[in-house]
Order: C-alpha cells, then sequence, then structure tokens
C-alpha cells in the first residue's frame, strides 16, 4: 500500500435534534412504532405545501459559523428528483444552488504514526454545508424474505456538511468525524447517536500512484454509522481500487454498500450525476434573506467549543494537554468540570478526581458520559469535605460511587453510613493506645530503632478506625504515644 496513495471525501449526514421535522409539526422521536409519525406533507400528498422549521434555519447558520463557514446570505431550496421506496414524494428538498454554508474548515488532531505520542493537525477543508428532509427507512426481513418501509423518519430536519477531497488515511478520517461529532453536541443542535442513525458519513474514496497530480475514479459508500465501519471501509476500498488499478482495469464510478459482518464492499448501482436527479428550485419555499446583523447576533451567541474551551482549560485553569482534552471531548465531562470547580475551587483537583475516579466508574459499567447521570453539585461536594477533613479520601471514593450508582448525595450518605472522618485527639487516644498494648513485640522494636514499625502501628490504627482517623492527626498521636509524651 505504499505505492499508492488514497484520496477521500465526505458527506455527512446530521439529524437535527429539534420537537419537529423540518417542514411540517410531525414529531422526530426516535423509536416510535413504524409509520407513526407522517403527514400530509412528508408523505408527499397532492397539495400538501411545505413550511420550514424556524429552528433548523437558527441550528444551520450556528453550525456553518462554528465550521468557519461564510453564511449565504440569500439561500433557498431546490427539489432533488428521483425515485426510492423510501421516498415518498419522488423527491427530496435539499440546497443545490445556494447552500446555506459554503467555503469552512475544522482543525484536526490526529496520532502521528512517526513520533511516540506525538499529535498532528490537518485543516480540513468544508466544502458546503445544506439543510435537506430525510428519507423514509428500509427494513429488510430475511425471514419473511420481504421489505417493509417505515416512513416516520422522512421529513426529519438534515444538515449534510460536505468535505473537500482532504483526507489521506482513515485515521484523519475519524478523528474529522470524532472532533465534528463533539463540536455539534457543544453547539447542541444534534445528539450524534450513530447507533440511531443521527450522524451517519457517505465516503468518497478514490487512489492514485504516490505522486500523481491526478485524481482517480472515485466510488461512494453510504451510510456508514459507526466510526469502526468508516476506518475498515475505508481500509478495504482502497486496498481493492489499488489492486484493480495495478492490474490495469478500470474503476466504475459507482455507489457501494459496506457490509459490515463480512467487512468488505459491495456494488449497488452506477452513481449518478447531480444533472440525472433533475433538480429544480422548489417552487414551495420562498428564499430566505439572512442579514449581516442576524449573522452576528449568531456568531456572538454561540457557545465556547471544544478547541475554544481547550486551550482556555491549559491557560487559564493550568490543567495539562492531556487532561484538558479528555475533559473537552464530551460535553458532559466539560460541564461537570466547571461545575465541580465552582464548589471546590480547585480545578486541578476536580480533574483528578473525574479522570480518574469518575471516568474508572463509567469505563467499569459500560457506559459513557453521554450516560452520566450524577446529580451535578455531588463530585464537588466530595472534594470540599475531603479538602476540610470532614471525610477522607478512600471514603470519598465510597461516596462518588454511591453518589453515581444511586444518586446519593454526599453529606446525607456520609451521616447515614458513619463516614465522618475523626479529628479529635481525645478521641483517638484511646484507640492507638489499645494498638501500642496489643503490639508489644512491634512497639519494643521501634523504641529500639527500627523505625520502620511505624509505619506497621500506624497501618493498624487505621484499620481499626475503619479508615476515619484524620491520618495527620492519627500520625501525632502515635508518636506522642510511643515517646510517652
Amino acid at each position: 500500500m505504499k505505492d499508492f496513495e488514497t484520496i477521500v471525501g465526505l458527506e455527512v449526514h446530521v439529524e437535527l435534534k429539534t420537537r419537529s421535522k423540518i417542514f411540517c409539526s410531525c414529531p422526530t422521536t426516535f423509536g416510535a412504532s413504524p409509520n407513526a409519525h407522517i403527514c400530509e406533507v412528508c408523505a408527499g400528498l397532492p397539495g400538501a405545501l411545505p413550511r420550514l422549521n424556524k429552528k433548523v434555519l437558527d441550528y444551520a447558520v450556528m453550525t456553518s459559523l462554528a465550521l468557519h463557514c461564510d453564511v449565504t446570505k440569500e439561500s433557498r431550496f431546490d427539489r432533488k428528483n428521483y425515485f426510492y421506496p423510501d421516498l415518498p414524494k419522488g423527491y427530496q428538498i435539499s440546497q443545490l444552488y445556494a447552500p446555506i454554508g459554503r467555503n469552512g474548515f475544522l482543525e484536526i488532531d490526529y496520532p502521528d504514526p512517526d513520533k511516540k505520542d506525538g499529535i498532528q493537525s490537518r485543516r480540513i477543508r468544508i466544502h458546503e454545508l445544506h439543510m435537506e428532509d430525510d428519507a423514509g427507512k428500509l427494513i429488510h426481513d430475511p425471514v419473511q424474505n420481504a421489505t417493509r418501509i417505515d416512513f416516520s423518519r422522512c421529513g426529519v430536519p438534515l444538515l449534510e456538511i460536505v468535505t473537500e477531497p482532504d483526507f489521506r488515511c482513515a485515521e484523519e478520517v475519524v478523528a474529522f468525524l470524532e472532533q465534528l461529532k463533539t463540536m455539534l453536541k457543544f453547539l447542541g443542535v444534534s445528539d450524534c447517536k450513530m447507533q440511531e442513525g443521527s450522524l451517519r458519513a457517505d465516503v468518497n474514496l478514490s487512489v492514485r500512484p504516490l505522486g500523481s497530480e491526478t485524481l482517480g475514479t472515485r466510488t461512494e459508500m453510504k451510510n456508514l454509522a459507526s466510526f469502526r465501519a468508516v476506518a475498515k471501509a475505508i481500509e478495504y476500498e482502497a486496498q481493492r481500487q489499488w489492486n484493480i488499478v495495478r492490474e490495469g482495469g478500470i474503476i466504475p464510478r459507482e455507489t457501494r454498500r459496506w457490509d459490515e459482518e463480512k467487512e468488505a464492499s459491495f456494488s449497488m448501482r452506477k452513481k449518478e450525476d447531480a444533472a440525472e436527479y433533475k433538480y429544480f428550485p422548489e417552487p414551495d419555499l420562498p428564499v430566505l434573506h439572512i442579514t449581516e446583523e442576524k449573522i452576528d447576533e449568531f456568531r456572538y451567541n454561540l457557545p465556547e467549543l471544544p478547541q475554544e474551551k481547550k486551550r482556555r482549560y491549559i491557560e487559564e485553569l493550568h490543567l495539562p494537554e492531556y487532561d484538558a482534552g479528555i475533559l473537552t471531548s464530551a460535553r458532559e465531562l466539560s460541564e461537570l468540570l466547571e461545575q465541580t470547580t465552582e464548589i471546590c475551587g480547585d480545578p486541578k483537583e476536580a480533574s483528578n478526581w473525574i479522570m480518574g475516579e469518575l471516568l474508572k466508574l463509567l469505563n467499569d459499567s459500560g457506559l459513557t458520559p453521554e450516560d452520566l447521570s450524577i446529580r451535578e453539585e455531588s463530585l464537588g461536594e466530595i472534594i470540599l469535605l475531603v479538602k476540610e477533613g470532614k471525610i477522607s479520601r478512600a471514603s470519598g471514593k465510597v461516596i462518588l460511587k454511591a453518589a453515581f450508582e444511586e444518586g446519593a448525595v454526599p453529606g446525607e450518605y456520609a451521616e447515614a453510613h458513619d463516614l465522618w472522618q475523626v479529628s479529635d485527639p481525645d478521641l483517638l487516644k484511646p484507640v492507638v493506645q489499645e494498638v501500642i498494648e496489643k503490639n508489644t513485640k512491634a512497639v519494643d522494636e521501634y523504641r529500639g530503632g527500627k523505625t520502620k514499625n511505624f509505619q506497621f502501628l500506624l497501618g493498624q490504627c487505621m484499620r481499626v478506625t475503619k479508615g476515619k482517623a484524620d491520618p495527620q492527626v492519627l500520625q501525632e498521636v502515635l508518636t506522642s504515644l510511643l515517646q510517652g509524651i
């Protein structure tokens, strides 16, 4: 594979997180029974007129600005005409001639294979971003040898983000999709649940000999719905095409289907050109006029995005770059960090608890940050209790686990389970005296110069107190009694 270069461009489809569809009031709820969410408009019945959902336009402008696109001040919709069983109108309402966003970019970071723990950066150009309505869904039933159609997805609002052919390997593509997903979630425009089809990618791929400037014939692989599928499909298709080219064959321009079980791509149909779709301006929707003042308002109200947060965490909160990268990889983690820091006043300690204990709990439970349901104040309260010496760090971990699994309130849980730290020397003296009397040999050896026995005795005291003794106070009491003070 060192003899050729892979050229990849993406078409990313993002389902927007709106309550209703793009051109009607049908709900967008995922998981409804088949054909439950459909009306005259999304079914394409004669005489039904579409009306644009304003929230879709808002989300499209926000995403365009976040991707550094030029927002088109006079944008319009077009009809993309084609027949497919899950497209009841016989056309899709999309944007060909005047898409909402053009000429943007996204900076990506991904591992440098030539440097240990090295990171390299690239700017991936965005050709355009446009709004459109989703098609329905075909459900294949191999047992009945039948295909059923669910039209509930018809009209769910989509953004299609089209990149330039700037990718050269699967690692770059996956890094782009991961960072795009994170950005979209920070914007709040999509939940990006790939398992539900909220984020899916079409991969356009061609190969050429190293050093050549001429692009090869590309194929398109449709609706890849996981990062693993994207990576595997790129690697397979690149090798398949190069094997054909190397043997003097010709790559047909076609749409291919990726089979995850067989980890292979298969031809679906000849790839259509734009002219074959017979595009024309959508007659039932007016031109969208967006003023410069409105664009500036959207720009001003954009939330802080992941890359900006990462820089701020490094420069202002003085977190290590690695920690900042992890904490900005999911909106839920960054929100928890900021809420926790506000309560405990210590961003590094908040980061340590999230990076250590909390991520371990998530990993052990098989959950992701998206599934995080811990009471937002709990971690800050736990850290504060530890810093104030009211509970030990070990007890803090126990309480965090209870807060994570049961929604426990830290103070209430510590009270109910007797986890308060003992810091009164008068309460600790009888415990230490009992340990000294039960371990006379270790005490005599310590007094004879075997100082390492001190740690043994200290451990015995902690065991008797079930870890609830303040370590510093306990050490002072033990030292005092051993020295006969």
